[in-house]
């Protein structure tokens, strides 16, 4: 499984950049992004694995592992100076709604106390040029009106939508207040290769169609929600990166949006087909709770500022997914 992005400019090359997360699935593919374009990659890691990530490929692993935990503030002034971060891609979270539920507390710890950690370790060691914050379309909350804009307010209700809310009103201030140079992504929901979270809608459907069954729909089917191409989501990440220098993209918050709003069942039945399995029916539970009805995301600001747009439709997109699963799958059962 080899897939990557084509993109190269130089940019990178030599660069030392640290991401946060890097073993899940989004710093993964990020990473992949990153030494595809010749950066050299720090991934702080919290936990120490058997196997670093799962993508399964060695550019997807950084060239260099510290491990510990956004809650410790001397290691992480560590790492900046030791490793003369050029950059940061922040992309730790506890990024589960239902976890979220479960836990607000360790939620609020992980994104909330783990942001304001990271962004004042850079203010304090200095140096770092850019930073990147993943948040989500999730922070605006409730909507007035669709699709969210990044003129918006953030009004998070429930505990994931409220620490993606306050993630972002964090870096705000050390933007505003230090001149800290950080941007704010703020995507709809990705997927791809890789995500072993099998209660999420795509992974979870892939697997069950695969294997030829029924999938199953937590919610009654009719949730809306902006779906995008972890792939699409890594470029985005990189291509705002690099673009910081400008006065109109600093401090800025960007959608990262396909700008195609499903409904949880239109998307289940694009997987079916995407499996040639057509002719199983979803199960639907009808059991998520606190969830938004419909969430869809304008890309309309990326497009104008960035010259960013996704470069996979949809079709080609779970083409790849499904590919990358029925690999892993194959060599589990194996």
């Amino acid at each position: 499984m080899t897939l990557g992005l084509t993109r190269k400019n130089g940019f990178w090359a030599g660069k030392s950049v640290l991401v946060t997360g890097a073993s899940g699935f989004l710093g993964s593919w990020t990473i992949k992004a990153l030494r595809e374009q010749d950066a050299t990659v720090v991934g702080l890691v919290r936990d120490m694995r058997q196997t670093f990530n799962t993508l399964g490929d060695q550019l997807s692993e950084p060239q260099k592992i510290a491990y510990g935990a956004l809650s410790d503030p001397d290691l992480l002034r560590r790492i900046i100076a030791e490793y003369e971060v050029d950059t940061v891609f922040h992309l730790a979270a506890q990024p589960i709604v239902g976890v979220a539920l479960k836990d607000p507390v360790g939620t609020f710890e992980a994104n909330i106390r783990g942001t304001w950690n990271l962004l004042d370790a850079c203010r304090q060691t200095g140096g770092v040029k850019r930073i990147v914050v993943a948040s989500s379309d999730k922070a605006y909350g409730h909507p007035d009106m669709l699709p969210y804009t990044e003129d918006m307010p953030l009004k998070g209700s429930h505990p994931y939508d409220v620490s993606k809310s306050c993630t972002d009103l964090i870096c705000r201030t050390y933007f505003e207040t230090y001149e800290l140079p950080v941007c704010i992504t703020r995507a709809g929901n990705f997927y791809g290769g890789g995500d072993l979270n099998f209660s999420r809608i795509v992974p979870g459907t892939v697997r069950l169609a695969l294997q030829g069954k029924a999938p199953e729909i937590r919610s009654d089917g009719t949730m809306i929600r902006d779906y995008i191409y972890v792939r699409d989501v890594a470029d985005g990440y990189l291509q705002i990166a690099e673009q910081m220098h400008k006065s109109e993209v600093v401090g800025e918050a960007f959608n990262l949006s396909s700008e195609r709003p499903l409904s949880v069942l239109e998307l289940t039945n694009e997987i079916l087909t995407a499996t040639g399995r057509k002719d199983l029916e979803p199960n639907i539970l009808n059991l998520a709770k606190s969830e938004i009805q419909e969430q869809t995301v304008s890309g309309e600001k990326a497009s104008r500022i960035l010259n960013w747009t996704p470069k996979h439709s949809l079709a080609d997109a779970l083409s790849e997914t499904v590919a990358w699963y029925q690999a892993f799958l194959d060599g589990v059962d194996t």
